[in-house]
């Protein structure tokens, strides 16, 4: 008698499309059920379908992007909702980010997982634990921190009662943290354009939140030994520093003297709005100036900033940091001459740099599919499309005003982009590492033309 044979259980890691896809797949339709509940809204009745579906994507995959007023269509009790769908994607992309990446390390030969290991600093099956809990203690200190100046400041600067002061910093800190951009202001936070201590605390919180936990860990082991930081942690300080720098200076450059805008306002007051316009592409959402009168040259260069995004394993969208500026070194490389592609001393493989190629092309194809798709079925001018796409794909929320307006089509279009965009780079970027394997054969070579 034959014994049964029984097929070994598969590590979820071996399918992380699977694993991150069900997982928010799951926090989305929840959440949708949630935010369907008649305590859910001001008026009796509850939302529709369409609504609570478009908002808990919209939270689950830290975007927002709204189609209601968020204070005045949600009650307190939504309000509520939609602050723990944020809570759970923000920690959740974090989470997952950083156990797969210990996953993978499971997958790979021994020189290529030292290297990684040193790379990203928690790469050892024995600190899924650690991995963890430092994602819930960095979450908790940055935004209890946040929330507490927030509530202090509206509360004695703004005269706001007690409990409403709290809730107003407990929301906004724990939203600008995760990168997700809701706000209970009708305006997002344009009414605090000139107010400096909102506005620091807020982009304070979206800087953390955006630069990941590889790197967070690392600045907090190492403090500030620059010769003992990563590649990566380099990289994604040096990058984000300077598109904040370069957009600081071009939003302000195309917006002073824009009467809709930045215009009307003081010189200190335009260089914190501008600075604030800047950071806020990393894919938190807030904004300070209303997008729906910035000049069409400050709209697409926004629109670049937000498909870049943040940083790996991080609450942010886009690309990322890490492979916009690789890709740039690439280029920098060919046009030199050179062989090899070299950072801070040190020598970027091929394979990395075919698969942030394969990201950033797959971005591009979706943007610009969606956006074809949405021209049509609106009628929308290109400028305003291509923002909110783009906006979309990067789990951004910045809005030009046209959200509410696009027809049923338009709003799923938006979700599934929003969906895609927050889990997309991740399982993308994940796949193509754990499918990377040495070839027992090379073919003959042949070079086409090129150019």
């Amino acid at each position: 008698m034959v014994a049964p044979t029984h097929e070994p259980r598969r590590s979820p890691i071996r399918h992380p499309a699977r694993l991150i896809t069900t997982a928010f797949a799951v926090a989305v339709f929840a959440g949708t059920a949630l935010l369907m509940i008649p305590a859910s809204t001001e008026d009796p009745g509850g939302a529709g379908l369409l609504d609570a579906f478009f908002t808990a994507t919209s939270a689950v995959t830290v975007t927002g992007h709204i189609t209601v007023d968020t204070p005045a269509f949600w009650s307190t009790f939504g309000e509520a909702v939609i602050l723990v769908l944020i809570q759970l994607g923000g920690i959740g992309i974090m989470t997952l980010a950083a156990l797969i990446l210990v996953g993978i390390s499971g997958r790979i030969g021994l020189r290529q997982r030292l290297i990684a290991q040193h790379e990203v600093g928690v790469l050892t099956l024995g600190e899924v634990r650690g991995v963890v809990r430092r994602v819930l203690v960095l979450s908790a200190s940055v935004e209890a921190a946040a929330a507490v100046v927030l509530s202090l400041w509206f509360l004695v600067r703004y005269d706001e009662p007690l409990l409403r002061a709290g809730w107003l910093g407990l929301f906004h800190a724990v939203s600008a943290f995760n990168n997700a951009g809701f706000a209970l202001f009708s305006d997002s936070l344009i009414g605090f354009v000139s107010d400096p201590v909102v506005n620091v605390v807020v982009m304070v919180a979206i800087t953390i939140g955006g630069l990941g936990v590889p790197v967070l860990g690392e600045l907090t082991r190492d403090r500030l030994h620059w010769t003992r930081w990563s590649l990566h942690t380099k990289l994604v300080l040096v990058t984000s520093a300077g598109l904040v720098l370069v957009g600081w200076i071009v939003i302000c450059l195309f917006e002073w003297t824009n009467d809709a805008t930045m215009g009307p306002l003081s010189t200190p007051e335009s260089l914190l709005a501008g600075l604030f316009q800047s950071v806020t592409p990393r894919t938190a959402g807030f904004n300070t100036i209303d997008f729906g009168g910035v000049r069409e040259a400050t709209m697409l260069f926004t629109s670049a900033l937000m498909f870049i995004g943040a940083a790996p394993a991080s609450t942010g969208g886009g690309i990322k940091v890490t492979t916009f500026a690789m890709l740039g070194f690439v280029i920098l490389s060919e046009m030199r001459g050179d062989d090899d592609v070299n950072l801070f001393q040190r020598r970027i493989p091929s394979v990395a740099q075919r698969q942030g190629l394969a990201i950033a092309l797959i971005g591009v194809g979706v943007v610009f599919a969606t956006t074809l798709a949405l021209v049509e079925i609106t009628g929308f001018e290109l400028g305003p499309t291509l923002f909110e796409v783009t906006s979309a794909f990067g789990t951004v929320g910045l809005s030009t005003g046209i959200t509410a307006d696009l027809p049923v089509l338009g709003k799923l279009l938006l979700t599934v982009l929003m969906f895609a965009g927050r889990v997309g780079p991740l399982t993308v970027g994940t796949a193509l590492a754990v499918r990377s394997r040495d070839q027992r054969f090379r073919l003959p070579e042949e070079r086409p033309l090129i150019g």
